[in-house]
C-alpha cells in the first residue's frame, strides 16, 4: 500500500506476520534532523568530523554547502520508525537482533525532514516467538533518493499460556 499519509498496521498475533511478507506495513510522520540532534550525536559517539558540526567550514568547503547528519544518526531512527509503523498485540517483548544490508544513497542535510517506510521481508517463527526482517526506507522531504535503506532484523516474544 503506497501512500503519502502516515499509517500503522496492527496484528493480533505475531504469526499473522506470515501473511504480510512482501507487503508495506507503515509510514511514519516526518522527523526533523536538527543541527542540535547532529551535535548531540557527535558528542555522544565521538564522531566530531567537521562536515557534521562546523557550520561555517561546511558552508565553505563541503560539496553540500552545509552540515550533514551522520549516517548512523539517521539509521538509529530505525527502531523508532518500527515502533510507529506496526503493532503486534500478543508480543510481550521485542529486541533489535541486528542489521543486514545498509546503504546511505543521499546525504541528510541539517534541517531535513525524514520519515520511515517499512515493508516486511521475512518472518521465521520459533517456540515462544519469531524473528523478522524489515526493509526500512528513510525518505527525505524534497529528494528523490532515500537517505538510507536498511534491512532491520527484530525478534519478538509472545505471551506464555498460563
Amino acid at each position: 500500500m503506497m501512500t503519502d499519509k502516515p499509517y500503522t498496521t496492527s496484528f493480533n498475533h505475531l504469526t499473522d506476520l506470515k501473511d504480510a511478507i512482501g507487503k508495506e506495513l507503515g509510514l511514519t510522520e516526518w522527523n526533523v534532523i536538527t543541527q542540535e540532534k547532529i551535535n548531540t550525536f557527535a558528542e555522544l559517539t565521538g564522531d566530531t568530523q567537521w562536515i557534521h558540526i562546523d557550520e561555517e567550514k561546511s558552508k565553505k568547503y563541503s560539496p553540500y554547502g552545509q552540515t550533514v547528519a551522520h549516517g548512523f544518526l539517521v539509521l538509529s531512527f530505525a527502531a523508532k520508525f518500527a515502533n510507529e509503523t506496526y503493532q503486534i498485540n500478543d508480543v510481550t517483548m521485542g529486541v533489535n537482533y541486528g542489521l543486514d544490508k545498509v546503504r546511505f544513497p543521499h546525504p541528510t542535510l541539517s534541517g531535513s525532514k525524514v520519515r520511515g517506510r517499512l515493508s516486511l521481508m521475512e518472518f521465521n517463527e520459533f517456540d515462544g516467538g519469531g524473528r523478522y526482517k524489515f526493509k526500512v526506507v528513510f525518505e527525505c522531504q524534497g529528494t528523490e533518493k532515500p537517505v538510507c535503506v536498511a534491512e532491520f532484523i527484530g525478534q519478538a516474544y509472545t505471551k506464555k499460556d498460563e
